[in-house]
């Protein structure tokens, strides 16, 4: 997985072969303290939802020296990067692709002695998609015949607001539930106020999409 600071990623995985990989609802509880101690420290999360056999998470991915209190005015931005060019690997890079690769053996572990099994739980390689790289502009904004532009109004540069309503209707649309607040393990529920989740970043997400369209 190749990350960048400061911009959104779609990262998910799935049972291998599709099987489940979640089998109580106390997994589900074990896995977001897992996500919460190896994935937050490096990135805030925006959304997230768990699926009987796959899971979505979108971040933003942090400097490693960030401490916790990031503050709601963060914003994606985008450098120029030359396609020709092989970028360096970053701390961060590292860094969360480890923790990530750590999170998900450690609780392959836990699931395998819960169930007595042997062998893969995931599938091979995290998917981490970055959904605000636009080559040589901001994520914000883009320059269209001398007129500067905010990107959220252009309908094929919304793609954070796209991600984050995917997120969380995967539920509806696996027909698991009627309405995206039915399903208990996504964050749905902590944008609507209905718990003190301490997950995602609220203040942030809000900057960048709106939260109400889920709903």
């Amino acid at each position: 997985m190749q990350f960048q600071n400061d911009q959104i990623y779609h990262i998910y995985n799935q049972g291998n072969n599709r099987q489940k990989i979640f089998f109580s609802r106390d997994n589900y509880f074990y896995f977001l303290r897992k996500i919460k101690l190896f994935v937050t420290p490096y990135s805030d999360i925006l959304a997230w939802c768990l699926m009987p056999n796959h899971f979505h998470l979108m971040v933003m991915v942090n400097e490693v020296a960030n401490s916790r209190s990031a503050t709601p005015s963060r914003v994606p931005t985008q450098q120029p990067v030359s396609r020709s060019a092989t970028p360096s690997r970053t701390p961060t890079q590292d860094n969360l692709n480890k923790s990530i690769g750590i999170m998900l053996a450690s609780y392959t572990r836990a699931i395998q002695k819960q169930e007595n099994f042997t062998g893969s739980l995931f599938r091979q390689k995290t998917k981490a998609e970055c959904v605000t790289c636009f080559n040589g502009l901001t994520s914000s904004f883009i320059v269209k015949d001398g007129i500067t532009q905010n990107k959220r109004l252009i309908p094929e540069n919304q793609y954070p607001q796209v991600l984050f309503n995917y997120i969380h209707q995967n539920p509806v649309k696996a027909g698991l539930v009627r309405h995206v607040l039915d399903w208990e393990f996504s964050s749905a529920r902590d944008y609507a106020g209905l718990r003190k989740g301490s997950l995602v970043n609220q203040a942030l997400a809000q900057q960048i999409v709106d939260v109400n369209m889920i709903f």
